[in-house]
């Protein structure tokens, strides 16, 4: 049974298709970042306020290195966990890495009323998401067994894509 991770930018899509191809697999699911706000007892804004974004990274990769250890998982993943060096060789050795891609302008959509994203409180969350795409894309190619587009794309056409995929890897 082998671990699908999904990476990508907030509002990718990767809670929403990562429930919907774990129910497809009849694997678990797991989102590190509830897996965080479960283990803390916090939600993630008051863990960006409290201990900053570094204090946050410390226990994101804390979480990733205990959930690549699973086997047969369905892993949605924060935005910002390939920042750091640790979390990419983990996923990359753990499991099918997808990169869930999106458009800055469907982030935007997506996102636009959410309270609980921390880096886009700010009066300009557009070139928020634009600066962390430039940063953040080589990072999530780098470690991508799969690239899907998710832009115009419904959910269980990018579930499908992933299940063929993984039916190729095993044949």
């Amino acid at each position: 049974m082998r671990n699908v991770f999904l990476i990508g930018p907030m509002g990718a899509g990767k809670s929403t298709i990562g429930r919907m191809l774990a129910k497809e697999l009849r694997y678990p699911f797991k989102d590190s970042d509830r897996e965080i706000e479960a283990r803390t007892g916090a939600d993630i804004p008051w863990i960006f306020d409290v201990e900053g974004e570094e204090g946050f990274r410390e226990r994101e990769q804390a979480m990733i290195a205990e959930l690549v250890q699973e086997q047969g998982i369905v892993l949605a993943t924060g935005g910002g966990v390939v920042i750091r060096e640790p979390n990419r060789k983990a996923l990359a050795s753990g499991g099918l890495v997808v990169y869930l891609r999106t458009s800055v302008e469907q982030q935007l959509q997506r996102t636009a009323k959410d309270r609980q994203r921390p880096l886009l409180q700010t009066p300009d969350p557009e070139k928020v998401l634009r600066d962390l795409m430039a940063r953040r894309d080589p990072l999530y190619k780098d470690i991508a067994d799969l690239v899907i587009d998710t832009d115009q794309r419904g959910p269980k056409i990018v579930v499908n894509t992933i299940v063929a995929r993984l039916q190729q890897g095993s044949e």
